[in-house]
């Protein structure tokens, strides 16, 4: 599998509190966007595979809503996040 539970603690340590802790906004987006960067380039090779298509825009929509709730909580750590991903260009 592409994400296993030593990726998943790499991602929650490097952009959460710690390893543990996985439910901050932070260390949610950041597995959402490692698991859209893999969901794209699946589907830039297979472009009919419907069911993918739809679960990623499905993780865009929980993604961009975590980044809502960040810009109303605390816009720091909003631009902070956005910086490390490199989400917007």
């Amino acid at each position: 599998m592409y994400l296993d539970s030593a990726k998943k603690a790499e991602l929650f340590e490097k952009y959460g509190k710690s390893s543990a802790d996985t439910g901050s906004a932070e260390s949610q987006i950041a597995l959402f966007t490692f698991r859209i960067s893999h969901l794209t380039e699946h589907l830039k090779k297979n472009h009919k595979d419907y069911s993918t298509s739809r679960a990623l825009k499905m993780l865009v929509g929980k993604r961009r809503r975590l980044l809502d709730y960040l810009i109303a909580k605390d816009i720091e750590r909003y631009r902070a996040i956005i910086k490390e991903l490199g989400i917007r260009k």
